[in-house]
């Protein structure tokens, strides 16, 4: 009895013994951890531009609350830092051809940032269904000449909503004759900002009185401007090897009916899930041809095959000058492209 009660308390005295053993371990990698994380864990302020220009415009950086707000987003947008590097990455993919049609077509090259805050530069879908890279409506979509339907939504086509977008932004330059507002508008609509100017009596977009959406809106697209310009003053090290390099691809010209895009991509020697991802826009498994209307369908291939049809491809966009006397309607139903 009497060598049970000792071992008992032998047990005793090593369960409080380990377990203060255990609370010093404890406390002492938790006082490290701490220690370690305040000695090499710090957060800076970003240091706004003393100047800064969209589409030729000036930014009045000598305003305080135009700088408070651009140091918002240009905190959000550097610290946010796998958002940004994952833009970075797709700009080398996307912004040639977005470059391309806009230059083309008298559009600011800085609205290639316009779309990149928009949808991040994937083809993306907002909760009241502004669609792709450019974020388009369906009914606003329809009348800027798009194709939405069952089988197809050149929403998703990044060179057929380019086209789209550049009709509404011409519109809106003859309506506003401010690159400016007409960037706001692309998120509060044309009548909306219209009626602001109006009501407000405003001589700016910057004297504006706007909903928080479409006040932070341009200071998102000037601040993700800054950081892609500067990539390493916002300390974001990328090497060009990084980056999503642009995807060699030929043109296939359709114009009768496709039963099967699955046995289609076989005749290439592509599967249906290339097929689909380097055309997105075809949203069926089945292309139904309409009369007098040609498809373009991107067939993508080993890039010394198809370096030459790609190269080909991307010049011929210099040749896409969009139809802008087909304007947009100036009167009360002036529509709002994207949510």
């Amino acid at each position: 009895m009497k060598y049970s009660k000792k071992i008992f308390f032998v047990f005793i005295f090593l369960v409080f013994v380990m377990g203060g053993l255990f609370i010093f371990w404890t406390y002492s990698d938790d006082s490290k951890q701490k220690k370690l994380f305040n000695e090499y864990y710090k957060v800076f302020p970003i240091e706004v531009p003393k100047t800064s220009q969209f589409a030729g415009e000036k930014i009045p950086l000598e305003d305080y609350e135009v700088v408070e707000r651009f140091d918002r987003e240009l905190l959000l947008n550097t610290y946010w830092q796998s958002n940004t590097l994952l833009i970075m990455k797709r700009s080398k993919r996307w912004f040639p051809i977005l470059e391309k049609i806009l230059k083309k077509n008298n559009i600011p090259d800085d609205f290639k940032y316009l779309c990149a805050v928009e949808s991040g530069l994937i083809n993306t879908v907002s909760p009241a269904g502004a669609t792709g890279f450019w974020q388009i409506l369906e009914t606003t979509g329809k009348e800027l000449g798009l194709e939405i339907n069952d089988e197809v939504d050149e929403r998703y086509d990044p060179i057929r909503s380019t086209e789209a977008a550049v009709r509404y932004l011409s519109t809106a330059y003859k309506l506003f004759g401010n690159w400016t507002e007409v960037a706001a508008s692309y998120n509060i609509g044309m009548n909306g900002l219209r009626r602001a100017i109006q009501t407000q009596k405003a001589n700016s977009f910057y004297d504006l009185m706007l909903n928080s959406e479409t006040s932070r809106y341009l200071f998102r697209i000037f601040a993700l401007k800054e950081i892609l310009e500067n990539p390493l003053k916002y300390g974001f090290i990328v090497e060009d090897k990084d980056l999503y390099p642009p995807i060699k691809t030929k043109i296939v010209t359709v114009d009768t009916t496709i039963n099967d895009l699955a046995e289609f991509g076989k005749k290439f020697y592509i599967s249906y899930k290339y097929l689909k991802l380097n055309n997105p826009w075809l949203r069926k498994n089945k292309l139904s041809a309409k009369p007098n209307k040609k498809y373009k369908i991107l067939i993508p291939g080993s890039q010394p095959q198809f370096s030459p049809y790609y190269d080909e491809w991307l010049d011929s966009l210099m040749t896409i000058t969009i139809d802008t006397s087909k304007t947009l309607p100036v009167g009360d139903s002036l529509p709002k492209i994207s949510e």
